[in-house]
């Protein structure tokens, strides 16, 4: 060992980041990720800004996340608080439709369709469009600050500033409605945390997209840490064919390959393009994101010097060990049709399948009846007791809509033992307003010489149903009237 040289005691812990920057690059799977990043961001920028129609009491936003009424719209959906279990639902659909995908296909959730990756593929594209590709860009990196360094970082940090200012200003118009909330904006009569919150999905946006880029992945993301327990040796995912490709060598123009030397000649082109800046020839990394430019970049080399494509390529790591053996390569649907896929399937869909159910089954009234506890009930000076109840209805219509109620015994048989009295309405019947929680205040009344007078406990079933419609909707709620039995 050199004098000058330091021992690995003396080497330091923590190294300050060595900036990546990927080579720009065209193949099949770039130009997927293209189409896939505007459609992302297509679907994202624009959604606030379809209108769906739901009549003069609903707002029309296609995608609305309504807090201040505690509703949640998509498109002819409406979702109150009490069916958050839909939302659950979704959720759980979305966390196993990550682990059928990452056990079938590797992380393609964080290659192509993961925020961090789309927005860190625009940001990057700004800053080639700017500075240029990854030669030009590292030697801009390494100059001293001077006046070409600096208007180009400026008109650089500009339009990511200007991207995340969209992306940030397109987050809060998911929360009201879009054109008022813009017309607020730009006049200075917006609430406060709407300002906030684009202000820090700004910074974050400018600061996660720009600089930390790759460190969000590796660092910040439990997903690849997780992703392993997902995987197994049927999991499709990036490999190097390394029995094909070592031993690797250099190779100079107009040169062909040594005898005996492997397809791989060393020109770090899958390097060069990796977002995540390693080498997919050291075998599987947390770092891989399997986003496939480094197939793109190999395949491109493959066809300057005249070899096969697929050095680099999506494959199960059990077909690399058949191929090194020369073997048959297992049919990629035994592949992705195996017990663990098939049964995160099943989960997945069985989900999906009863939300839908749900959703088409639940009805557009809810009702529910709170008997008064204290007292349990009132004698009045005939001898009448009298049970008092609380009635909330909550009228999902789109439209306002008048109930009437009425009791009847358990065996849903109507008594006419009992006097029903609406407090502050005459005869039996409410209106309640679009999109709306309805109380009222319900009196039952038991002549002294009635059974339900005498005796403790009765049970018995309040009623509310649609008037006037062909077809009312109904609903009932258990209840009790007490009595003064013993």
């Amino acid at each position: 060992m050199s004098a000058n040289q330091p021992s690995p005691d003396d080497a330091p812990l923590y190294f300050a980041r060595e900036p990546i920057f990927p080579r720009r690059i065209s193949g099949k799977f770039r130009s997927l990720k293209w189409v896939l990043m505007a459609l992302m961001l297509g679907i994202y920028y624009i959604l606030p800004w379809i209108r769906w129609d739901r009549g003069a009491a609903l707002p029309d936003q296609a995608v609305l996340l309504d807090l201040a009424n505690r509703r949640f719209f998509f498109f002819g959906l409406e979702i109150w608080p009490h069916e958050f279990y839909f939302v659950a639902g979704l959720l759980i659909m979305a966390g196993l439709g990550l682990f059928l995908f990452t056990s079938a296909l590797g992380r393609v959730w964080c290659g192509y369709a993961c925020p961090q990756t789309v927005w860190t593929d625009l940001y990057i594209l700004v800053e080639r469009w700017v500075e240029g590709d990854r030669n030009n860009r590292i030697r801009l990196h390494r100059q001293a600050w001077n006046a070409e360094k600096i208007r180009k970082r400026l008109i650089k940090w500009g339009l990511w500033l200007f991207i995340g200012l969209a992306t940030g200003g397109a987050w809060v118009f998911y929360f009201t409605d879009a054109p008022t909330l813009l017309s607020d904006l730009l006049t200075g009569d917006a609430s406060p945390i709407a300002y906030t919150t684009i202000a820090i999905a700004t910074a974050t946006t400018f600061a996660f997209g720009g600089f930390a880029r790759e460190q969000m992945c590796i660092y910040a993301c439990p997903w690849p840490r997780i992703q392993a327990a997902m995987m197994d040796e049927d999991t499709i995912t990036i490999a190097y064919r390394e029995w094909r490709g070592e031993p690797r060598g250099k190779l100079q123009k107009n040169e062909k390959l040594a005898e005996g030397q492997g397809d791989c000649i060393d020109c770090m082109a899958c390097v060069n393009v990796c977002p995540m800046g390693i080498d997919i020839r050291n075998g599987q990394q947390l770092e891989c994101i399997t986003c496939g430019l480094c197939i793109d970049a190999c395949n491109e080399m493959m066809d300057k010097i005249g070899k096969p494509r697929g050095l680099v390529g999506y494959m199960a790591l059990k077909d690399e060990t058949n191929e090194r053996a020369g073997n048959k390569v297992t049919n990629i649907w035994k592949h992705v049709l195996r017990p663990r896929t098939l049964l995160y399937f099943t989960l997945w869909s069985g989900f999906g399948i009863a939300l839908v159910v749900g959703l088409f089954l639940r009805s557009p009234l809810d009702f529910n009846v709170t008997p008064s506890r204290d007292p349990l009930f009132v004698t009045q000076s005939d001898g009448t007791i009298r049970n008092i109840y609380t009635l909330r209805i909550r009228n999902k219509h789109g439209s306002e809509e008048t109930f009437r109620i009425s009791a009847t015994t358990a065996d849903y048989e109507e008594t006419q033992a009992l006097k029903l009295t609406l407090e502050g309405v005459e005869g039996d019947t409410v209106t309640v307003p679009a999109d709306q929680l309805y109380n009222q205040r319900l009196y039952l009344d038991a002549g002294p010489a009635s059974d339900l007078a005498g005796a403790k406990r009765t049970e018995i079933m309040i009623w509310v149903e649609q008037v006037g419609e062909d077809e009312p909707v109904s609903d009932s709620a258990d209840t009790v009237f007490n009595g003064k039995g013993k």
